[in-house]
């Protein structure tokens, strides 16, 4: 009986993989956190080349995910250890929801990589002997699912993090079942194919420069290095803005980047600027700017903003007929 994959020995090129990912993802968050302590414009994190930076480092870790299970688990499931892991998991996942809750309550992280990660463990177990080429055509689909199975249906809150619904849900980290499972599932299409043509084996004798050893160590401790890099990087911008304070951003100016940022999320960068440029103008036109932008409309500033926000869809819809919702 061929012994379990897991049990020869750890593949040095797997934990720099996930350390590479790792280190990407403090550069990211640096970034929001410069972001969110004022350093740089608004909607900066959420746009252009670092949302892409972000949802590429998201698909690296997932698909990591996939390629682990099948390393572990492949020749037989080891229960103690994937329960204990999932648990751990879960647990950090849970703990950042109550944290976020508590720090930001607008945009906690209810469904966020770790949870996406404790669900996908799970799920990805019923894949870890399928062929490959069925894991690959269910991850297709996976990807696919939030262009063609949108609906209202998926808009209660309980139902969310299926990731079907017609609005996004705000969050400053939403991960979602769809499509977020497509890499996961990729990982472990690619992990199989992989171990059939002996990769694994050939990967195992590599043994990488001493350089390494350090982003290693850290993709051996991922769990630990995700809970505790962010509350460092924002301890040290917190002690900057102690001795040298950012630049104070006018009003309309971070209005104008946060709305462009969440609208980013759905739409194209051409009618976001006409959309919130729009927003803008009629909150300003009717003086109900400032009770919007210091989140405390009143009851009829709520309604009128429903009313533009709506008028402003139309307009940008108008004005671009061949836009499409991503």
């Amino acid at each position: 009986m061929n012994q379990p994959v897991a049990a020869r020995g750890r593949l040095e090129l797997i934990d720099l993989a996930r350390g590479i990912a790792l280190l990407a993802m403090a550069i990211y968050h640096f970034n929001w956190d410069l972001e969110f302590f004022g350093y740089v414009m608004p909607g900066t994190a959420a746009s252009g080349g670092w949302k892409l930076f972000a949802r590429c480092i998201a698909s690296s870790f997932l698909f990591l995910v996939g390629v682990s299970l099948v390393l572990a688990h492949a020749r037989g499931i080891r229960w103690r250890p994937f329960l204990k892991r999932v648990a751990m998991v879960a647990a950090a996942a849970a703990a950042i929801s109550l944290v976020t809750y508590i720090a930001v309550p607008s945009g906690f992280i209810f469904f966020g990589i770790l949870h996406q990660i404790a669900l996908a463990s799970v799920l990805g177990l019923a894949f870890i002997r399928l062929p490959a080429i069925a894991t690959i055509l269910v991850a297709i689909l996976v990807i696919l699912a939030p262009n063609y199975l949108r609906s209202s249906f998926f808009d209660h809150p309980a139902l969310w993090w299926i990731g079907l619904s017609e609005t996004r849900p705000r969050s400053n980290d939403f991960v979602p079942l769809f499509p977020w499972f497509g890499p996961v599932l990729l990982g472990i299409a690619g992990a199989r194919i992989a171990e059939r043509f002996g990769l694994f084996e050939r990967l195992r004798h590599w043994h990488l420069p001493p350089s390494t050893r350090v982003l290693q160590k850290a993709g051996q401790h991922s769990l630990a290095f995700y809970l505790i890099h962010q509350p460092v990087l924002i301890a040290l911008i917190w002690t900057i803005t102690q001795i040298a304070p950012p630049a104070q951003i006018a009003r309309d100016v971070e209005f104008s980047g946060a709305c462009t940022a969440q609208c980013a999320n759905t739409h194209d960068a051409d009618f976001c600027s006409i959309y919130c440029n729009c927003v803008l103008a009629k909150l300003e036109a009717e003086n109900r700017f400032d009770e919007v932008f210091e989140g405390r409309p009143s009851a009829e500033t709520s309604r009128r903003l429903q009313q533009m926000v709506e008028a402003c869809t139309f307009e940008a819809d108008v004005t671009l007929p061949g836009e499409q919702v991503e």
